[in-house]
């Protein structure tokens, strides 16, 4: 094993980006490889330079990261790719763990706890953070997708039948806001489409 860990980030937040930096890059034994900020970017990146750890963002602007997970797990086996989100649910959590990461820290990880999951990765072993590894005791049917008030507001206009830009001039938010919250909440809900995360919803009496 290399005396210096390659590490790299994947993530569509400037602060979340500079925040894992400052916290690792000065850190003896680590090399901080730089960062992309959606699927697209990492893959270019791997072409050409290969990180011994990725953290990666669940939640991208082009892909999700789960996808982008078993995308980069399939063509370089050899990376260890940590999940790293906001997201402290069950499913996010094993789907993440079935598609190739080799651990999951949520983002506001200490940096001993981030230290500690790169030296586990690359040891060939599993790291999961104190409130992932709770998480993945529970059972999944038991777990309620959690949602912020403004999904809640989101989805139940979705639900009503109106377009991205009516929410938003309702919301007094922009449309963009709007799509990222569709896209979080097609996300959390599992659903393939609208159509499906409005059944889905329903079902788990959300709306």
């Amino acid at each position: 094993m290399s005396l210096v860990t390659k590490v790299f980030i994947v993530d569509d937040h400037y602060m979340v980006i500079e925040g894992i930096r400052s916290l690792l890059e000065h850190e003896k034994g680590i090399e901080w490889m730089g960062h992309a900020m959606n699927a697209e970017s990492c893959l270019a990146f791997l072409n050409n330079r290969r990180p011994d750890v990725i953290f990666m963002d669940i939640n991208l602007p082009d892909k999700s990261g789960i996808d982008l997970c078993k995308e980069v797990n399939q063509a370089y086996p050899a990376i260890s790719i940590i999940g790293l989100s906001t997201f402290n649910q069950h499913s996010f959590i094993t789907r993440m763990m079935e598609n190739g990461a080799s651990g999951y820290v949520l983002k506001n990880a200490t940096k001993e706890e981030l230290l500690f999951a790169i030296q586990t990765v690359v040891r060939g072993h599993t790291f999961l953070s104190h409130e992932a590894a709770i998480l993945t005791e529970k059972k999944e049917g038991d777990e309620l997708p959690v949602l912020t008030r403004r999904e809640k507001e989101v989805l139940e206009l979705i639900a009503d039948g109106l377009t991205t830009q009516e929410i938003a001039d309702k919301l007094f938010v922009s449309a963009a806001t709007v799509e990222t919250h569709r896209k979080n909440l097609l996300l959390k809900l599992e659903a393939k489409n609208v159509a499906a995360m409005v059944k889905i919803a329903a079902k788990l009496n959300l709306i």
